[in-house]
C-alpha cells in the first residue's frame, strides 16, 4: 500500500499479465511492499511489454506506462522542434551550449527525454515509488533499442525525494535545475487527463514547491526553470527574472549565471 494525499491508504496490488514472471513479480513486491492479491484501487501490472499502472475504477481508461521508443515520444524525437522549441530555450540551449540538468520532478520522464534528445546530460528524481518504477522500467527497455539507447544513456535516474537529494548533493552540481510541480492542470488532451487521474491520488499537489524551489536555487550553478500552467501563480519565494509563455504553459526563469559554451557538454541536436 501507499499513502494518498489525503492520508487514506490506497490499495495497490501487483499483477502478472505475462503468466511467467514470478521471480520478477516477487522482486517488485519486495521492493515496493505491494501485495499480489486482494482488493485494490490500482494495479501495477507486469506485461510482456514492461510495467504499467492501471486505475481499476470502472471507466478509468487504459494503463499508464513509460515508452521512450514508440508512441508520442518517438514522434517528438523524430519530428520535434529541436533547439528552437520553447522548452529548449527555457533551459538555455543555444549554439555550443548543452547544459547539464537535474529534472527534480521527473514523473514519466518526458521532459527529461526531450533534454537528452537535445544532447543534455540529465539527472532525474522522482519521489513516488510506483511512478519511479515505471520510469526505471521504461529506461531499461529503451536502453535495449539501438536508436534510443544513445539518448537514454544521457539520462540517470535517482529515486527518492528531490529536496533531500539536492540538499545532500555531492559531486559536480547541475548547471540547470528543472522543476514541474504537480498543479491542477487544465490541459484537455485525453493523454494528460488519463495520467492526471492516475497521478492525482498517488501524488496530490506539491505543497512543498516553495522548499523545492529554494533547494534548487541553492544547488543549480546557472539557472532554475519552473514549468507552470500559463495562468498559474508563481511559486512562493523569489520572483523569476522573466518567463517564456506558450498557449497552455509557461516557463519561469531564475537565472544565476550566464550559460556559455566553454562550460557545457556536447553540442548535439
Amino acid at each position: 500500500m501507499t499513502s494518498s494525499p489525503t492520508d487514506t491508504p490506497l490499495r495497490i496490488r501487483l499483477e502478472d499479465l505475462t503468466g511467467q514472471a514470478a521471480p520478477r513479480l516477487a522482486e517488485l513486491a519486495h521492493a515496493l511492499s505491494l501485495p499480489t492479491e486482494g482488493e485494490a484501487e490500482f494495479a501495477l501490472q507486469l506485461t510482456v511489454d514492461g510495467l504499467q499502472l492501471q486505475d481499476l475504477a470502472k471507466g478509468a481508461g487504459g494503463p499508464v506506462r513509460v515508452d521512450f521508443v514508440e508512441g508520442a515520444l518517438a514522434h517528438r524525437r523524430q519530428q520535434g522542434g529541436g533547439s528552437g522549441q520553447m522548452i529548449a530555450k527555457a533551459i538555455g540551449v543555444q549554439p555550443g551550449v548543452r547544459p547539464s540538468l537535474l529534472d527534480a520532478t521527473a514523473g514519466l520522464g518526458r521532459d527529461s527525454f526531450v533534454f537528452a534528445c537535445l544532447g543534455c546530460p540529465v539527472w532525474m528524481t522522482e519521489r513516488q515509488p510506483l511512478i519511479g518504477a515505471l520510469l526505471a522500467d521504461g529506461l531499461a527497455r529503451a536502453a535495449q533499442d539501438p536508436d534510443v539507447a544513445p539518448i537514454v544513456s544521457l539520462m540517470r535516474f535517482l529515486p527518492g525525494d528531490a529536496i533531500t537529494q539536492m540538499r545532500a548533493w555531492s559531486g559536480e552540481a547541475p548547471q540547470v535545475i528543472y522543476v514541474d510541480p504537480m498543479f491542477p492542470h487544465r490541459d484537455k488532451s485525453a493523454l494528460v487527463k488519463k495520467e492526471m487521474r492516475v497521478f492525482r491520488p498517488l501524488v496530490g499537489d506539491d505543497n512543498d514547491a516553495p522548499a523545492l524551489l529554494a533547494a534548487a536555487l541553492d544547488l543549480a550553478t546557472h539557472r532554475v526553470v519552473v514549468k507552470r500552467p500559463r495562468k498559474a501563480p508563481i511559486i512562493d519565494g523569489p520572483a523569476p527574472a522573466y518567463a517564456l509563455e506558450g498557449k497552455s504553459s509557461r516557463f519561469d526563469i531564475y537565472p544565476k549565471k550566464a550559460l556559455k559554451a566553454k562550460s557545457t557538454v556536447g553540442d548535439a541536436g
